[in-house]
């Protein structure tokens, strides 16, 4: 089956909207072109995480170019190996001149707070948590719940097994939001359906998400959704091995997170056919979000001390079908119908 986004789609990030407050921004040049600088620091999954920090990344260097930006100088990314080098990374981007500074994920949400302080001239952006009371602070959610619940609906329509798994990075809010909404669309289908749910602790543990996936799989599930950044990298790993000592009928799947990893699916499976074990992929419009707030604050309207949550209606959520089944895309179809329209209350806990 083709690779499609349902619904809304990703056209329809074009209506995200970010609330325009405050007077921080760097600079009124003309579109195209601006003196602001902007940085993002990672969590520990990294920038090549092929998740989460990837699409902060890609939407970054979407924005530096589109405004003829050099990496380096114009824009940049600064990597966290550990938790300790948040605070770190941080002071470089300042140091270096950066006037808008990301920090991805809520992990890094401590070390923004203080930066924020010693640095009242600087303008943050926290990714996936908020900071309350702080002007030059803008903080950005996601309803990660509803593009769960899709998820479970995928799973549901798609499991031969009626045993399905949920591996999440760290223990949080925010991966909490992602499981209820999973655990919520698989009982919608079939309340009969097992979920297994395992956590890594890491959201940089690719051998531990593959040790989980193992386990998973030999306990029956043939479906994961794996909501665990880099970790989720062990997930591919695994079903990767699984499907090529496989035959085709009796394949495992991996849903995806936060953007479209289709292309982490392919694989040659036993009876030497080539295939994709990626069955859908919910998405996560991060890039998007960095690309309209540092239009925004080059613009001079940086939302400074405003949480704005994305979800299906704006389009700052959604999922890509990627090897779905007709059935399971149109109940998919349905529910986002629902889900907007608000008949379907998707619960974050």
């Amino acid at each position: 089956m083709n690779k499609k986004i349902v619904g809304l789609g990703l056209a329809s990030v074009a209506v995200l909207g970010l609330a325009a407050c405050g007077n921080r921004g760097a600079s009124k040049s003309s579109l195209g072109k601006t003196d602001l600088k902007v940085a993002m620091v990672t969590d520990t999954g990294g920038v090549d995480d092929k998740s989460f920090n990837q699409s902060a990344w890609e939407g970054l260097q979407e924005w530096g170019k589109a405004n003829k930006l050099k990496k380096g100088t114009g824009y940049d990314y600064f990597q966290s190996a550990s938790e300790s080098d948040y605070a770190t990374n941080l002071d470089t981007a300042v140091s270096s001149g950066y006037k808008l500074v990301y920090g991805i994920g809520f992990a890094l949400h401590d070390a923004v707070e203080k930066a924020a302080k010693d640095n009242s001239d600087v303008n943050y952006v926290i990714i996936d948590d908020v900071i309350k009371n702080t002007d030059n602070v803008a903080s950005v959610t996601f309803a990660d719940n509803e593009s769960g619940y899709l998820a479970g609906i995928a799973a549901a329509k798609s499991t031969k097994t009626k045993t399905v798994g949920f591996v999440g990075g760290m223990q949080s809010e925010v991966i909490s939001r992602f499981r209820a909404g999973f655990e919520a669309g698989v009982k919608s289908v079939d309340d009969s359906i097992k979920i297994k749910v395992d956590y890594a602790g890491s959201f940089g543990d690719a051998a531990k998400g593959k040790t989980i996936a193992a386990t998973q799989y030999a306990a029956g599930a043939d479906i994961i959704y794996q909501v665990a950044g880099g970790t989720g990298a062990g997930v591919f790993s695994e079903a990767k091995a699984e499907n090529e000592s496989r035959n085709e009928s009796d394949k495992v799947w991996v849903i995806g997170v936060d953007r479209d990893q289709a292309s982490e699916g392919k694989y040659t499976s036993k009876d030497g056919k080539e295939s994709n074990f990626v069955l859908a992929s919910t998405i996560k419009e991060v890039g998007e979000s960095v690309k309209k707030i540092s239009t925004e604050t080059a613009k001079g309207k940086f939302p400074g001390g405003k949480t704005t949550t994305y979800g299906l209606k704006d389009g700052g959520v959604d999922i890509a079908t990627t090897n779905l089944s007709d059935d399971a895309v149109k109940a998919i179809a349905d529910a986002k119908e629902k889900i907007i329209s608000g008949d379907i209350k998707v619960p974050e806990k």
